[in-house]
């Protein structure tokens, strides 16, 4: 036994230096939220039974991957998602229109003799029986022309290139050879058309990219005919300049796609607003911190000052671990970061109170015994608690997507590494600094031994609280319906990314004035257009689906209004995938209430675990309801917040119902009214520090943070309140309530 406090001590000190080691050598991969890019998610539209499925969509991923490596962009990302989905990320791009164009082209190549130009009634009439053969396509001039069938495509073309050859007056062009039976087939089909006589339209070649002709040139005097032109190579040429040149190259190159693919999401951020949002973050959690610490320090003294140096330990950590499992850390993930701060609080909260109360009832003569027995009573409602903050984690991973997901990830660590430092680096530090005889000399530095402001005040008023739970659950339905009545009344204003549309945020020189701002888009042809500013010189503009033609028509009117306007960020979104996005979100919701349920029934009774769901669904009707009345967005931002609160407001109700389950197998007999009373009032300091710690950390994000951080750690912070008091004053009251009745069932 003697050796487990040195075993400790090594595990600490190994798993903290080999975490400084991937610090310093592997770097955390930033979300495109954070370092300027675009991001485009394709869905696959297969033609054929045949073409659906998920090898299609891997044989498309490779096609892509080749275009995207030939435009140049530094550590792109492509990746599958699902069946039919095609995740790509492209850091530094700042214009998507470009991007989706190169990326989402079918590039469909393929070689025709011309047979001739195309009457109105051919064009009518489309493909024949009569003429199985033959085609109608325009030109590059508009002109509509008969082919023949093509038996020449991208699939036997070796490479492309562009050129440019200032003195043969060809200007820009691009070069493409053929590979195997290619080269005989194309010298076939220039021997055929060179029987023609020179001006005939039949003389001519059509080059067919995506179903129109890019390129249609006559073949030159020089061919013989059936002779053709020989030595499996050629050249387009057209009105090209060097960007189209180019594009057409990379576009043979990469081949033609097996299925068509549409752009589904699109989403592009200037790399000022990742680096703000980096700097707010930084600046949040470091005052948030620093406060939390100050705090920390103020209440417990020396083990809360080592308890501070363990969430040092907290933080790299989890920087370590998000490092070597290659996660990417986004802008709601670098939240969940800061926020996990406040969580790691709550565990070393839970010990060193535990020790108090060890140390006030005398169970434990020296504050070194009263931390132990702090350590193994507080262990149960640690591991519980954090528990379901894991189960809320795991639903963000595995059922939200983009950066939510990443929230999820960044979530999870950090609650794994919290457990970490609590119970075993403060742990070990606690341990040695109390057994210090400059310590056991002065117990009071220690900040054991003491009750503490809260539990000083409680130990002298003794207050029932459940003598009326009644009472309390008749504040929580009236503050209940109060929140309800704004969803009705007010509606929910749902993201782009629950509803389809585009959302494009904005940076200006000057003040902007959204009154004005809306008559000069309705003007510009978007009278449906949102705008909502978020700070004196940024605002959003909301607006149903858009192309790029029309976005940049947007873009060109909050231009002409005179205020420097900078596109920050762009956001589109399809119908078909918002509609899927809010479904995803109900059923989150749904199975997040449900896993909660299951767990608590199977750790506590089934009377305190539906009374703690019961406690969750008022919290997320008020959360919601708070959001509907200020008007605030309703998008995955906020789901994310949601989830947490969700998992934040089970922590509070597992401690106070962890400590009603201790004391009900001690005090055989007593009302459950008077041990749930017992309970809150010895759980009560812990949840006031803990609170309070989490509040530092959240209200430093809302003050701190951008737009989005905000309003996320708004909802944290509503959660954080809703959450207390319906752990304290509708978990518990309800429980009492429910018990009763069941106990005078029994009776009758």
């Amino acid at each position: 036994m003697k050796r487990t406090p040195h075993l400790r001590g090594l595990f600490a000190l190994a798993v903290v230096a080999l975490s400084l080691y991937v610090a310093l050598t592997v770097p955390v991969q930033l979300g495109l939220d954070l370092r300027g890019g675009t991001q485009i998610v394709l869905e696959t539209r297969p033609t054929t039974a045949a073409d659906a499925g998920a090898e299609a969509t891997d044989r498309t991923v490779e096609v892509l991957r080749g275009r995207i490596d030939a435009l140049g962009v530094a550590e792109p990302t492509i990746a599958r998602s699902g069946d039919d989905r095609i995740v790509v990320e492209l850091p530094g791009v700042q214009d998507p229109r470009r991007a989706a164009d190169v990326i989402g082209r079918t590039a469909r190549l393929t070689f025709h003799q011309v047979l001739g130009p195309a009457t109105s009634a051919d064009r009518a009439a489309g493909p024949s029986p009569e003429r199985p053969h033959e085609q109608v396509t325009a030109d590059e001039t508009g002109r509509f022309l008969r082919l023949q069938t093509a038996a020449l495509t991208g699939k036997d073309v070796e490479k492309a290139a562009a050129r440019f050859d200032p003195h043969s007056g060809a200007g820009w062009h691009v070069t493409v050879d053929f590979k195997g039976a290619g080269g005989q087939e194309w010298a076939r089909l220039t021997g055929e058309a060179a029987c023609r006589a020179p001006g005939d339209p039949g003389r001519r070649v059509a080059v067919v990219l995506d179903g129109r002709i890019i390129s249609s040139p006559q073949v030159d005097p020089s061919v013989g005919c059936r002779s053709g032109i020989g030595g499996g190579a050629t050249l387009i040429t057209g009105s090209f300049d060097d960007e189209e040149a180019r594009e057409l190259a990379l576009l043979i190159n990469g081949g033609a796609l097996p299925v068509p693919v549409e752009t589904v999401e699109q989403r592009t951020v200037g790399p000022s607003l990742g680096a703000r949002a980096i700097a707010a973050s930084a600046w949040a959690a470091a005052i948030g911190t620093a406060l939390t610490s100050l705090f920390i320090v103020a209440v417990y003294r020396v083990v809360g000052a080592l308890a501070v140096l363990a969430l040092a330990c907290y933080g790299l950590v989890s920087y370590a671990a998000l490092a070597s499992l290659g996660a990417t850390l986004t802008l709601p993930g670098l939240a969940g970061f800061v926020l996990a701060i406040g969580m790691a609080v709550d565990a070393n909260v839970l010990v060193f109170e535990r020790a108090r109360e060890e140390y006030a009832a005398r169970h434990r003569p020296t504050p070194r015994s009263s931390l132990t027995a702090g350590f193994r009573g507080a262990f149960s409602a640690i591991a519980d608690s954090n528990v379901t903050t894991l189960i809320a984690a795991a639903l963000l991973f595995f059922l939200a997507s983009g950066p939510v997901r990443g929230f999820g990830v960044t979530l999870g660590i950090g609650v794994l590494a919290s457990m970490f430092s609590a119970l075993v680096v403060t742990r070990v530090l606690a341990e040695h600094a109390v057994a210090r005889p400059g310590l056991r000399r002065r117990p009071r530095l220690t900040g054991i031994a003491h009750t503490g402001f809260v539990r000083a005040r409680l130990d002298r008023s003794g207050p029932h609280l459940m003598r009326h739970p009644r009472r309390w659950l008749a504040v929580s339905a009236a503050a209940l319906v109060l929140a309800g009545s704004g969803i009705v009344v007010r509606g929910l204003d749902l993201g782009v990314e629950f509803t389809g549309g585009r959302l494009v945020e904005y940076s200006t020189t000057a003040p902007v004035d959204p009154d004005r701002t809306r008559a000069a888009l309705a003007e510009a042809g978007f009278p449906r257009a949102v705008v909502q500013s978020s700070g004196d010189r940024q605002f959003t503009v909301r607006t149903p689906a858009l192309g790029e033609a029309r976005s940049a028509a947007l873009t060109d009117a909050v231009t002409g209004l005179g205020v420097g306007a900078e596109r920050i960020r762009d956001e589109a979104v399809g119908p078909s995938l918002g509609k899927e996005l809010r479904r995803g979100a109900l059923i989150a919701l749904a199975v997040a209430l449900g896993a909660q349920l299951v767990y608590l029934a199977a750790r506590f009774r089934w009377l305190l675990g539906s009374s703690a769901v019961a406690a969750l669904a008022h919290d997320v009707v008020i959360l919601v309801g708070v959001f509907a009345w200020l008007g605030k967005p309703v998008d995955g931002v906020f789901l994310a917040a949601l989830l947490t609160v969700i998992g934040y407001s089970v922590n509070d109700s597992v401690v106070v119902f962890d400590r009603i389950r201790e004391l009900g197998r001690r005090a055989h007999g007593t009302p459950f009214a008077r041990v749930a009373d017992q309970a809150l009032l010895q759980t009560l300091p812990r949840t006031v520090n803990t609170g309070t710690g989490a509040a530092f950390i959240l209200t430093a994000l809302a003050v701190l943070g951008g737009d989005t951080l905000r309003d996320f750690a708004l909802a944290l912070l509503v959660g954080l309140a809703v959450g207390t008091w319906s752990s304290m004053f509708t978990a518990t009251p309800l429980a009492v309530e429910l018990q009763r009745r069941t106990g005078r069932k029994r009776r009758t």
